[in-house]
């Protein structure tokens, strides 16, 4: 063992053969200093190079007492008993595992901790709730995270508010069953709904043309899709067959029609409705693949008119 003159600034060496660990076997010195006999380490022992940053190593542990879990029920602004996590906890599970940028996803969204901390935080974020807490706790908190509420952690991350959410509902039965045991489509659908409902089953886009009313949904190779809840009779069809061009395709989904309607023109195939939805559902699968879209706002003043037609 060497030791340094300075009393105040001693340096202290050891050399020794470690019988375990990396240097296992391997004569290596360890240097202290000052009187307490602070270990001295190297940068390239407790620091790591990433992405162009110096990050230090530091071993957290699995037991996290530092983190303060007692004004927890107040984050937020909504009440979560029993199951409310504190955003600072949050904040450290998202520091060791993602920057800036990275998607977050919470399957079980509770109280809204997760999305409200990864939002604050600049990272992308997808939360899924069942039942009333999307209204009663997601949706609030996430509004006032948005406004720039300054609890939980957004002083130390400086939050002052901004961004955006989209928010999804899922939607109810496309079709059910009347009186009758017939399969019917459900009233919960306004004639919007409907449409781009039929239109994303039968594989095309729901995008409505403001000129021509026909052509409510497209797809690949010029052609087109028309849904109607109206009864379609041969003139009705004629009128529309008028304004297809030869290079076009459209089909038409009505609740019923005139006979022979769906052999009458080569480049329109007419099918009757719910039938030609149920021909394209899944039972029994154990997923959701489906090709998700924008879909049109609820207006129940359109809907009341739908009924009354």
């Amino acid at each position: 063992m060497r030791e340094a003159t300075d009393e105040e600034d001693n340096l202290y060496s050891i050399d020794y053969y470690p019988i375990s660990g990396r240097n296992k076997g391997q004569l290596t010195t360890m240097y202290f200093v000052g009187k307490n006999k602070r270990l001295v380490s190297w940068f390239k022992n407790v620091c790591v190079k990433e992405r162009g940053y110096i990050f230090k190593k530091e071993k957290v542990g699995s037991l996290w007492s530092d983190l303060n879990w007692n004004n927890v029920n107040r984050e937020g602004e909504v009440v979560f008993t029993g199951g409310k996590k504190p955003e600072v906890l949050i904040k450290r599970i998202l520091e060791l595992a993602t920057e800036q940028g990275d998607l977050v996803l919470d399957s079980f969204l509770g109280s809204g901790t997760t999305a409200a901390v990864a939002h604050k935080m600049g990272r992308r974020w997808i939360g899924i709730e069942l039942g009333n807490h999307c209204y009663s706790h997601c949706k609030p908190r996430l509004d006032k995270v948005i406004e720039g509420e300054q609890g939980g952690i957004s002083k130390k991350v400086e939050w002052q508010g901004g961004g955006g959410y989209k928010f999804y509902e899922l939607a109810p039965t496309l079709i059910v069953k009347d009186k009758y045991g017939n399969p019917v489509f459900s009233d919960k659908y306004n004639a919007a709904m409907l449409t781009a409902a039929v239109a994303k089953i039968n594989g095309f886009f729901y995008a409505p043309d403001k000129d021509v009313y026909w052509k409510q949904g497209r797809s690949q190779d010029n052609s087109y899709i028309y849904v109607t809840t109206q009864y379609l009779t041969a003139e009705m069809l004629d009128n529309i067959s008028c304004e297809v061009s030869s290079m076009e395709n459209l089909l038409i989904c009505a609740p019923a029609f005139d006979i022979g309607l769906s052999k009458r023109y080569d480049n329109i195939n007419v099918r009757k409705i719910p039938q030609s939805v149920l021909s394209k559902c899944e039972y029994g699968v154990d997923n959701y693949n489906l090709n998700i879209i924008n879909p049109p706002e609820f207006d129940e003043d359109e809907w009341e008119d739908c009924e009354d037609a």
